[in-house]
């Protein structure tokens, strides 16, 4: 896969099934090689699915899978996916690893679907290795591997080393790939099959622009929510915002009230919020090193702001997760 090699016979590709694993991520990992050897009217692609212990696994959506086989290091193929979703650090184990890391000794290229990134770096197979996740995920896989270099790319292929951020990210992962190997008229081919808009390369971004997140139009207040997404843990001051894209405060505020029905001040603090809720979720940080990362001086403050706006407190929030 990848264009890493003259092929002659069909490739035959291992997707490791993680528990709770994100089934849009999956799928849109394999219909692309199933459809392509639809088109070409040859086996092109074979697969094979492996949980860790050969048992059924079932997706984040409760849908079970039959797994064809136990991952083992005498496992054949020809690229091993690992797939993973959501609670990805629960399901991290060292049988996972050791497996992972006999069969990088035979020199199997490894590749990740969406949270899967995080099971290779739990393995130490990530190390000297570009790769991205799903941006919810961006920082807490920085917090437990803080050697990595992680991006916020749809997907990475550095080396014998392929990883996505999730969702139809895995789509393109694979059209690139089929465009690298077979061409780029298959690969197209394959896309307008699934009525899917080809195109985006490795260095696109994950997430929406502004525009389409909020469906905010006005320059000025795009200009002004990007500046709130990039001081997060140093928050600036409204009067700052308003400097900085050229015009006064009151402008701005009227904007925010015409446009999303709030104020700026409420608004950037709801996205600090939101960000220390995700690192809640998924690191092991300290409530204080939660509120110092998102801006909030002391944690007295942030445990009554987090209240506020979702009804309980740090705390619960981490013991539900």
């Amino acid at each position: 896969m990848f264009g890493r090699q003259p092929l002659s016979e069909p490739q035959t590709i291992g997707f490791l099934l993680t528990p709770q694993f994100s089934m849009i991520a999956f799928t849109a990992a394999i219909e692309p090689l199933r459809s392509a050897n639809r088109i070409a009217r040859k086996t092109l692609f074979q697969w094979d699915l492996y949980t860790i212990d050969g048992q059924p696994v079932r997706a984040s959506n409760d849908v079970q899978f039959n797994a064809d086989g136990q991952l083992l290091e005498t496992s054949k193929f020809d690229i091993l996916f690992v797939c993973s979703g959501v609670r990805a650090y629960d399901h991290l184990n060292k049988k996972t690893s050791n497996v992972l890391r006999a069969l990088t000794r035979k020199g199997i290229p490894l590749g990740s679907v969406c949270t899967g990134s995080a099971t290779l770096a739990e393995a130490g197979l990530l190390n000297g290795y570009r790769c991205t996740i799903h941006w919810e995920n961006i920082e807490s896989l920085a917090e437990r591997y803080p050697r990595l270099d992680i991006t916020s790319s749809l997907f990475e292929a550095d080396r014998n080393r392929f990883t996505c951020s999730g969702g139809l990210a895995a789509m393109d992962m694979m059209l690139h790939s089929i465009r690298l190997d077979y061409g780029r008229e298959l690969a197209m081919k394959v896309a307008d099959q699934m009525l899917y808009s080809a195109g985006r390369s490795p260095e696109d971004l994950q997430r929406m622009e502004i525009t389409k997140r909020t469906g905010v139009t006005h320059p000025k207040m795009l200009a002004v929510i990007g500046y709130m997404e990039a001081h997060i843990e140093q928050p600036i001051t409204i009067a700052r915002l308003a400097r900085e894209v050229g015009i006064s405060q009151r402008q701005m505020e009227r904007l925010f009230k015409s446009e999303l029905s709030t104020t700026p001040t409420q608004f950037y603090n709801d996205l600090r919020l939101e960000k220390a809720r995700t690192l809640l979720r998924q690191t092991g940080l300290g409530i204080q090193e939660v509120a110092v990362a998102t801006g909030y001086n002391t944690a007295s403050y942030f445990t009554k702001s987090y209240r506020t706006r979702y009804g309980h407190t740090p705390r619960d929030e981490r013991e539900n997760a």
